[in-house]
């Protein structure tokens, strides 16, 4: 049976961030993920874990000027002596927090033109990341993200992300199967699991087209988590979508599913 991970960044939204972590804990969760942990000190967060009995499943590393609309800097020329300072420090939270996984973003490419520049870029970057995280047992994980939810990212296929880390070479470099971004780039996701399956490091769910909970849209996610026991993933699944009401109330999906098993 998958294991379910709340995603702080996009459920509980009503109540303030710290506060999430028990409302998780409440509604029958073991693990949760988020964004970014840096606002806060990492102790403390470790202590919203410890209270509430909860895994740290995963963060992103520092992504440069979120505010401002970056999405990541690891492909970005000129920044990697930024990058590299906030892997290691996306390394430190991880000691602290317990998690194994930690999501790189690419970032954006202003044109198609500068890929080949930005790809160059991206690989020196993984390599430094990978090996530096391979030192403390933790994998790194890149994630193809859809052009409609955030147009112009580097990264927008599954067969593009396992290339590029065949390239790396790194054997703690993984990718983020999310099957909300998969199905609007590319569909087909139950031939895509098992394809890539040995290479993919975690992840995460949403209702396609909206976003809402998982049983809301054309995704067949009970036929999908069957797949993920058959093939043997033993990961998190992340659930990284915005509740289309109270987080609570439309978490029915996940106790019907537990019913059932």
């Amino acid at each position: 049976m998958p294991r379910f991970a709340a995603n702080l960044s996009m459920l509980y939204p009503q109540y303030d961030f710290l506060e999430r972590f028990s409302a998780a804990k409440a509604d029958g969760f073991d693990a949760v993920e988020y964004l970014f942990p840096y606002e806060y000190d990492a102790q403390v967060l470790k202590q919203r874990l410890s209270d509430n009995g909860l895994v740290q499943a995963l963060f992103n590393a520092p992504p440069g000027d979120w505010a401002a609309g970056e999405r990541g800097i690891a492909s970005l020329p000129g920044r990697e002596a930024e990058f590299r300072s906030g892997f290691d420090r996306a390394l430190e939270y991880a000691a602290v927090l317990g998690n194994d996984r930690v999501h790189v973003m690419a970032g954006l490419l202003p044109s198609e033109n500068l890929r080949q520049r930005h790809q160059a870029v991206y690989l020196e970057n993984l390599a430094y990341a990978s090996a530096a995280a391979a030192e403390v047992g933790v994998t790194v994980l890149l994630e193809p993200i859809n052009t409609r939810d955030m147009p112009g990212f580097f990264l927008n296929r599954q067969d593009q992300a396992h290339a590029i880390c065949r390239e790396v070479g790194a054997r703690n470099l993984k990718v983020q199967f999310d099957c909300y971004h998969c199905q609007i780039v590319e569909g087909d996701l139950a031939t895509k699991l098992r394809r890539d399956f040995d290479g993919i490091g975690h992840i995460q769910i949403a209702g396609v087209p909206d976003r809402h909970e998982p049983d809301l849209g054309e995704l067949n996610y009970a036929y999908l988590f069957e797949l993920m026991d058959q093939l043997g993933y033993d990961g998190w699944v992340g659930c990284e979508y915005r509740p289309k009401g109270d987080t609570s109330a439309g978490l029915q999906w996940l106790r019907d599913w537990k019913g059932a098993r």
